[in-house]
């Protein structure tokens, strides 16, 4: 560290690390979000979109290939996330508590409803999947454990933002409600008087907002706090759930929430989900 005016200040080598850092994490990141379909991100392509010369970048990947963070194509050249990625991921979900504490209920809960449950935490303005329980049987949702999905149309980010403080929502108006289906709501004042029914219900619901053949409905689970921690959801095909049967999961799906908000030290309410009928697809 130099010194200046008796104050300490950082060396340029502390300065230019830094810098290189917060690049080599941008294109980390970079390759996260647009490498999805496997094929991975070409290095022009990189380049371009994070400002920087080609050079520049492949410098800044060595150390993330070193560490196996990315993977790049032998063929192709391509950049793609590497099995290091995967281990930090891995080791990140082994010591989320939430997780290990929910992830009985949402077995129960999938062999209860036959559909699929989810499991998801809070990253304004999306919310970010980190588990998920399915039935092979049935077709096969979208969603990926550590995906995102925007807040403003899953039924788990309504969940989460109807008990989140106003200026969250003010973040995730401002950050733009694009319409994604027909039935997504797209103004604030909707999402608003949603997000209103959510509270008074207990539950949410996704009426085909986020994909155009899924019905999906979820609870908030508070902490020790007494904040919110995450959410749990129930999603399905429309022709399973039927909005008869979304209000009755609802009840349901509150109650496995308030069990698993319990068990991390809140103070809520609610009856056991046993004593909850669950219906039948119609």
């Amino acid at each position: 560290m130099a010194e200046q005016d008796g104050k300490a200040r950082p060396a340029s080598g502390d300065r230019n690390q830094s810098s290189s850092l917060r690049r080599a994490l941008a294109v980390l990141g970079y390759v996260r979000e647009h490498a999805d379909s496997g094929r991975g991100v070409p290095l022009g392509k990189l380049a371009e979109a994070l400002g920087l010369n080609k050079s520049t970048v492949l410098r800044l990947t060595v150390p993330l290939l070193e560490e196996h963070l990315l993977d790049r194509d032998r063929e192709t050249g391509w950049f793609r996330l590497g099995h290091g990625a995967l281990r930090l991921g891995q080791a990140y979900l082994s010591t989320l508590d939430l997780r290990s504490i929910a992830v009985e209920h949402l077995r129960r809960l999938q062999r209860e409803v036959g559909e699929t449950v989810h499991l998801t935490v809070w990253e304004c303005p999306d919310i970010v999947y980190v588990d998920k329980v399915e039935n092979e049987t049935n077709v096969r949702m979208a969603s990926r454990v550590g995906s995102r999905a925007p807040a403003y149309c899953t039924a788990s980010g309504k969940a989460m933002l109807a008990w989140l403080p106003e200026e969250t929502v003010q973040q995730v108006a401002a950050a733009g409600m694009r319409p994604i289906t027909t039935w997504t709501l797209s103004d604030e004042s909707q999402l608003r008087a949603d997000l209103a029914r959510t509270r008074a219900r207990g539950y949410s619901i996704d009426d085909r907002e986020n994909e155009p053949e899924v019905r999906c409905v979820a609870a908030p689970i508070f902490d020790h706090t007494g904040e919110v921690a995450a959410a749990l959801s129930v999603s399905g095909l429309t022709s399973r759930m039927t909005v008869a049967r979304v209000r009755t999961l609802g009840s349901v799906v509150a109650q496995v929430g308030q069990r698993i908000s319990r068990e991390l030290g809140a103070d809520v309410g609610g009856a056991s989900i046993a004593s909850s009928p669950v219906s039948q697809p119609s």
